[in-house]
């Protein structure tokens, strides 16, 4: 392993700035290590190495001839593959669009490189990015890097992995749950899920249109923060996009000082369900913060037990939506047209076989809940729950500066776990379900080990644009806390 790869991506874009290394060096470091340990963490779906060394080589030229660089120019990012890159195939992990190169980039792809960082590959996510622990990819699971036999969470598991196994010092993953910060709490690494519409939508193939959201990954808060402030800020091209500037998340990621901040605790966050192992970093990082001059407050959210529910009536119901456009027709995978069969046929034969046992579950779910007869008792009831879930928060924070809660109830299952026991699976996103329906900033932050010694996360909520918030109290939790970052497997410790 070299050591370019357990660098930050702040102090490797300092070390290209000034030309001690290159970015060609740096790109080739974590091309090796992803040939050396992919085999068994499976984090990548597509590794484009020739595009990236060359990209590589063109930042190293701008370099040499004193064009200015960007804050992250030549580090090495790895892609979710549910972000469209052209020349690279864009499957979200399903052999609906197996081999699909799209002709357009997403924002967060234009972005990058716009910054000049290298794009090493596109990583492995739970298909269509529905799940919980990157199992249900058709393309086969992701490994969690510290015990091999366990799950990166999901559905973004293959960006966290590349993290946690050193594969690459940043990734883009995206939320629509928890699917950035349940299985950056599980692999020991940061996740942010940015305010809803603080970071363009576009390009990125739909799962659910108003929980979905684009989010930075890293190994620590300032890294996740210069990635943040790359990828974020105003795109007309998606509806939902907020114009106003982008938090001064970099600042607040160098400023850990919490003295004198409103700290709420979710009293409904805890108990029955939750590891031990688990409670206990939660309330050593929330002591930890008090220790530092932050006030804590018990806060009741009566209605976050209700998250989950309602959440899997609304995501569905948005499946359904957005998967009917993978028709055979328009979009997707064909298979059985000979000529002799209808379009239905055609049409039912393609989805049988592009999509997966998960997807289908959730689009026949969604499609129920849309239904004639029972589209009041069911998403009109749940879309009721979750405007109480955002006065939940509104009351909150009238009281709080931020909210602070685990980030999961366990560390990560076995594999095969969530496959047996769906709501194993299910329950796995249950404390971070609701920031999503609200469209507020959280992000998970490690915590240490629980008894088990796998990872543990603690997770800090914040107002609508206030993500600055989430990376001051990030800041301070890794300022705190002893640090404790993976090597790649139980056998290399």
């Amino acid at each position: 392993m070299s050591s370019l790869t357990s660098l930050t991506a702040a102090r490797l874009a300092a070390l290209i700035r000034t030309g001690e290394v290159s970015s060609e060096e740096v790109t080739r470091a974590h091309l090796d290590q992803i040939a050396a340990v992919d085999d068994r963490v499976h984090a990548f779906l597509h590794v484009d190495t020739d595009r990236a060394l060359e990209v590589a080589r063109r930042v190293d030229a701008k370099r040499r001839a004193g064009a200015p660089l960007g804050p992250l120019a030549g580090v090495p990012v790895a892609v979710k593959d549910l972000f469209a890159y052209v020349g690279a195939p864009t499957t979200c992990g399903s052999r609906m669009l197996e081999n699909w190169c799209p002709p357009y980039n997403a924002a967060v792809t234009e972005r990058v490189l716009a910054a000049d960082m290298v794009i090493l590959g596109k990583t492995n996510l739970d298909e269509f990015a529905m799940g919980s622990s990157t199992e249900t990819s058709a393309f086969g699971p992701t490994h969690n890097p510290w015990d091999l036999a366990r799950v990166p969470g999901g559905s973004g598991g293959g960006s966290a992995a590349a993290l946690a196994a050193l594969e690459a010092p940043v990734a883009l993953g995206s939320d629509t749950g928890g699917s950035i910060r349940q299985p950056a709490a599980v692999t020991g690494t940061v996740g942010i899920k940015p305010t809803y519409g603080g970071v363009s939508r576009y390009g990125a193939v739909a799962m659910a249109s108003s929980l979905d959201q684009p989010g930075p990954c890293a190994r620590t808060v300032l890294d996740a923060a210069l990635l943040h402030q790359v990828i974020g800020g105003y795109d007309p091209r998606d509806a939902t996009s907020i114009d106003a500037p982008v938090p001064d998340v970099v600042a607040a990621a160098q400023s850990p000082d919490v003295a004198g901040m409103k700290i709420g605790v979710v009293k409904e966050f805890g108990g029955e369900g939750f590891e031990p192992g688990v409670e206990r970093r939660f309330h050593e990082a929330v002591a930890a913060l008090a220790g530092a001059g932050a006030e804590i407050v018990e806060v009741s959210c009566p209605y976050f037990p209700l998250a989950l529910g309602a959440y899997y009536l609304i995501m569905p119901s948005e499946v359904s939506s957005n998967m009917a456009r993978f028709d055979a027709m328009r979009y997707g995978r064909r298979v059985g047209d000979d000529g002799t069969r209808s379009v239905e046929d055609v049409m039912r034969a393609s989805r049988g076989a592009g999509f997966g046992a998960e997807v289908k579950r959730r689009i026949i779910l969604g499609t129920y809940a849309l239904s004639s007869g029972y589209y009041d008792a069911y998403y009109g009831s749940a879309q009721k729950v979750r405007t109480l879930i955002i006065q939940d928060f509104r009351a909150a924070f009238s009281t709080v500066d931020v909210l602070m809660s685990p980030s999961t109830p366990t560390t990560a299952i076995r594999i095969g776990e969530p496959l047996t026991d769906l709501m194993a699976g299910y329950k796995a996103d249950l404390c971070t379900i609701p920031s999503n329906l609200a469209g507020i900033p959280a992000g998970s932050f490690p915590a240490g080990l629980s008894d088990n010694g796998l990872p543990v996360g603690v997770q800090v909520m914040a107002p609508v644009l206030a993500d600055d918030r989430v990376y001051r109290v990030g800041s301070a939790l890794e300022a705190l806390l002893e640090p404790r970052f993976a090597p790649l497997t139980k056998e290399a410790r």
